[in-house]
């Protein structure tokens, strides 16, 4: 692995100038944003609001109950199938006759003609199988299992079978919109493959270099490479079909989106308005995640197929690499994946397209002191990353005060997700950099990972910022604002400082009214993200009015 010492030298020594200027600017702006001036007539129900939290602090019940209702704003960091909880796995399987149980795993598989495998159906029937299938398929009592947290959670995707499979996405996304709906969460971001493998099969038929052959290349002719791949994947099934009758992977994901989203509005009951659910109504867009465990000329494709999905699906808004980042594979390809989406970046119809990237998901001790030192670095400075998944590594990278303020001075968000990074990594409380984000300016959002495998939701991913770093409501009530103002929604913000949460001057009296200008409203029309944000700003506005008034009873 290489090491990064000439540019992260040059940032260290800078001054008042570049990225030490513009962070210093960011704390400054932070600092003066710790009590935004609210709108008039708010700052009394604010205020209440923040003492009132103070004084249950202390009580988890308590405070959970309270955070249940507090608005949410996105959740921008979340996998499909890691999202459903195991019981709808379980359930969904006993309606096929082809899935069975694999009575060594507990996770589900094609039935063979296996007597020792049983039917899936039995499972809701046999109490016991019901259970050794969800301890398999989960992380309830994974403590008891005889793996590692880290081991227990990445082993249960294999358990899920076909019941994930693209025909059920309607399905799980029903659950997970219902699901967030209730919790006050107002926009999703969820991970998914939506070309069913049409990227990577286009990229299984390339000429490709090996490592070595790789290596010795300039800069410049490994771009000149990237370059005529690409060429070849655009003819070759990601945009043209290899084939007459085929699907190119552009086709493949518009299909499936469509098939996804009508089954999901069928099972929310969208056409009959007096039956349809609360979550006909959520804003949902999908990240297309590669698979960082693939050859490279697989993961090449499916970042070239993203690229070109996003220009041609408004749906799907970023690319993410995804699978575990400490396997050995992920260890091996990390600098060359951030050369590919480097060269990416340069190709002048993807420079919108936006980038998160799992990064940091790594602790001492999981892999080798080297593997820590530089793949936050790289994935904003070579993978152009917009937000940061995890980050849990950053004190471990080369300098990281130097790349902590430049991820101040970039507004790169980290999509901070506790209970995962607890269960998996067995990091928590101190050890979780939350706080020094915090401290630095860098913009963060909390969100649930693969919640249907942890066992949480989102509330309890805001009681544990509560219970493991002592956030108060107003640092809470900003992590659910900062969801929204780096989500890839798209449009222009309701903030012209969305340090200080400072409104654009069209809409400067719309937190005060109740009604918004015609000019206001004009503007919410045309920014689907300002119209999220002044929503959520409304429901805060609610939230503080109604707050507190049980409980003091």
């Amino acid at each position: 692995m290489r090491r990064h010492s000439a540019s992260v030298t040059f940032i260290g020594k800078l001054k008042l100038t570049g990225f030490a200027l513009l962070w210093l600017t960011a704390i400054q702006l932070q600092s003066a944003a710790q009590a935004p001036a609210p709108p008039a007539g708010a700052a009394t129900t604010e205020a209440k609001t923040a003492s009132y939290f103070d004084s249950i602090k202390n009580s988890p019940l308590e405070v959970y109950a309270f955070l249940r209702e507090m608005p949410k704003g996105g959740d921008l960091h979340m996998h499909l199938s890691g999202t459903v909880y195991a019981e709808s796995f379980i359930e969904w399987a006993a309606t096929q006759s082809n899935i069975c149980v694999d009575p060594t795993t507990f996770g589900l598989v094609t039935c063979d003609g296996n007597a020792n495998k049983p039917p899936a159906s039995r499972a809701l029937t046999d109490g016991v199988l019901y259970r050794r299938m969800l301890y398999s398929m989960s992380m309830l009592n994974w403590d008891k299992s005889g793996l590692s947290g880290h081991d227990q959670f990445f082993d249960a995707f294999a358990k899920f079978g076909s019941a994930s499979d693209t025909p059920r996405f309607g399905d799980m996304v029903a659950e997970v919109a219902k699901r967030a709906v209730s919790e006050r969460v107002s926009y999703l971001e969820i991970m998914l493959t939506p070309d069913n493998g049409k990227s990577r099969a286009a990229g299984r038929s390339l000429d490709w270099l090996s490592d070595d052959q790789l290596a010795k290349l300039t800069s410049a002719d490994l771009n000149a490479f990237f370059a005529k791949k690409r060429e070849e994947l655009l003819a070759g099934g990601i945009v043209q079909p290899i084939s007459p009758g085929t699907t190119s992977a552009v086709q493949e994901t518009k299909a499936n989106l469509d098939q996804l989203e009508t089954r999901l509005r069928q099972l929310l009951n969208c056409a009959d308005s007096s039956k349809a659910s609360p979550a006909c109504q959520l804003p949902i867009r999908y990240v297309y995640q590669v698979a960082r465990l693939n050859a490279p000329r697989e993961a090449f494709a499916q970042m070239v197929g993203a690229m070109e999905i996003m220009k041609a699906e408004p749906r799907v808004v970023a690319l993410n690499l995804v699978q575990p980042e400490d396997a050995r594979s992920a260890m091996v390809n990390f600098s060359l994946q951030m050369k590919m989406l480097d060269y990416l970046h340069s190709v002048a119809e993807y420079k919108s397209g936006n980038v998160t990237l799992h990064a940091g998901e790594l602790a001492p001790g999981l892999v080798p002191p080297e593997g820590l030192r530089f793949h936050i670095r790289d994935s904003v400075q070579q993978g152009h990353a917009k937000r940061i998944g995890h980050g849990v590594g950053v004190m471990y990278e080369d300098k990281p005060y130097d790349l902590l303020r430049e991820m101040a001075a970039k507004r790169v968000l980290v999509e901070v997700c506790l209970t995962s990074n607890d269960g998996i990594l067995g990091v928590r409380g101190k050890e979780h950099p939350l706080p020094l984000y915090l401290k630095f300016g860098v913009p963060v959002a909390l969100a649930t990972d693969d919640l249907g495998i942890s066992r949480s939701e989102m509330t309890r991913e805001y009681a544990k910022a509560v219970s493991d770093h002592g956030l108060d409501y107003r640092q809470l009530k900003r992590l659910a604002r900062n969801s929204l103002e780096h989500a890839f929604i798209g449009g222009g913000s309701l903030w012209r400082d969305a340090s200080r949460f400072l409104p654009v001057t069209v809409c400067q009296s719309a937190l005060q009214s109740a009604t918004p200008s015609a000019a206001c409203q004009s503007y919410l029309n045309a920014n689907a993200r300002a119209k999220l944000q002044l929503e959520l700003e409304k429901s805060f506005a609610q939230f503080e009015k109604s707050c507190c008034g049980d409980s003091t009873k």
